[in-house]
């Protein structure tokens, strides 16, 4: 009977050392048939008689687009699993590989399940065929020879604890951001070294850099510029990392710490992501901005580091009180029994907005918009503070 190879399941394509022919697929071989809004392909191979094993590939070409098939079928499975936790951002479009599938496999369903639902859907969407291109341009054996040459670690976590205690304040994270999907060009006069050193004069324990470039006009010559200009705040390259590749990458550029979001990542990517952040010596900042992305995040061993976004990342509504809630009761007991610092982000202006995020808990903020708006940035500070926090 001829064999039925189903790409739904675990089915891997190798090239074959036999000399044997083999068969091309017709393309009238191929059946599509819809399953939970999710393609399934079913292709019916030749069998090597000598071999007795199903072949499909008839050339390095064919095996790349089986290949290309089934890490497009591993994303939709990555939805799914990402689903049963809450997550409601989807990795990729749920309807049909991308476009650049060829032969038999070359369709695409235009429709509502191919529009992003939200900004941050949209921004993960296009960070996925971003890091795909940028893979194959530099794969992760070519970027780890580059670690050998990356700028020593610095300790992110460390540099936030002295500031609280020295000023008895939250730690800073200043932002070093030039526009944001929501409110726009944030600064026209944007020079990073300049802003990262104001910063850093004004008080700032560590920076944070935008490198998404389509979205916040960011870039990560902006993190080497700064790193390279010899300021001394560990920076944390603020990225929406969806692959491990971005963390050896994010290292290899500079940075001390870099952002995992619970909203797109689920649990067993934050715990491998974790754990490769500590091979490479980087603090990983894990986000959260509800009660079951916190009891996630709570969950996974680990983690050092926690930021509340205010911000709701599909609505882009900011409210600081969420800050407030996710800490009250065991969550806040648990936070200071395992000594993790609590990051406030987003929506604090003003002295009382951050006494208001202290009082809940929080030893340390990330603060972009309102003190890189300011004409000194490092004045900014003092504003947002109530008071100089400069050295």
């Amino acid at each position: 009977m001829e064999p039925l190879i189903s790409l739904k399941g675990h089915f891997h394509v190798f090239p074959s050392f036999s000399s044997n022919p083999r068969t091309t697929i017709p393309p009238t071989q191929v059946i599509t048939y819809r399953k939970n809004s999710i393609f399934t392909l079913s292709v019916r191979a030749q069998v090597d008689p000598n071999e007795g094993s199903a072949t499909i590939a008839t050339s390095g070409e064919s095996v790349v687009e089986a290949l290309k098939v089934k890490e497009w079928e591993v994303g939709m499975f990555h939805n799914e699993v990402a689903a049963t936790q809450g997550i409601r951002i989807r990795r990729r479009p749920p309807t049909g590989p991308p476009n650049h599938y060829v032969g038999p496999f070359q369709f695409r369903l235009q429709n509502e399940g191919n529009t992003p639902r939200n900004i941050l859907e949209e921004i993960v969407w296009n960070k996925d065929n971003e890091v795909a291109q940028l893979k194959e341009r530099k794969p992760l054996i070519t970027i780890s020879k580059a670690l050998g040459n990356a700028p020593p670690v610095r300790d992110f976590i460390g540099a936030l604890r002295a500031a609280n205690e020295r000023t008895g304040l939250p730690g800073l994270i200043a932002e070093v951001k030039k526009a944001s999907p929501s409110r726009g060009i944030l600064r026209e006069n944007f020079d990073p070294v300049e802003i990262a050193q104001s910063y850093e004069k004004g008080g700032a324990a560590c920076l944070s850099v935008l490198t998404d470039e389509k979205y916040f006009k960011g870039s990560f010559e902006n993190l080497e510029l700064i790193r390279n200009a010899g300021v001394k705040c560990p920076l944390l390259c603020k990225e929406f990392i969806i692959d491990a590749w971005q963390l050896y990458y994010a290292r290899s550029k500079g940075a001390d710490a870099v952002l995992l979001i619970a909203a797109v990542l689920p649990d067993l990517d934050i715990k491998y992501m974790v754990k490769i952040c500590k091979l490479l010596g980087l603090t990983a900042l894990v986000e959260v901005h509800d009660e079951m992305e916190f009891d996630r995040v709570l969950g996974i061993e680990g983690v050092e580091l926690i930021g509340i976004n205010n911000r709701n990342l599909e609505t882009f509504e900011l409210d600081i009180s969420t800050t407030k809630k996710l800490l009250e009761g065991e969550r806040g007991k648990i936070i200071r029994e395992r000594n993790i610092i609590m990051v406030g982000e987003s929506g604090l202006f003003t002295p009382e907005d951050i006494a208001y995020v202290q009082e809940a808990g929080v030893k340390a903020v990330l603060v972009g918009e309102s003190i890189v708006k300011q004409s000194d940035p490092g004045k900014g500070i003092s504003n947002l503070f109530g008071k100089d926090i400069s050295v």
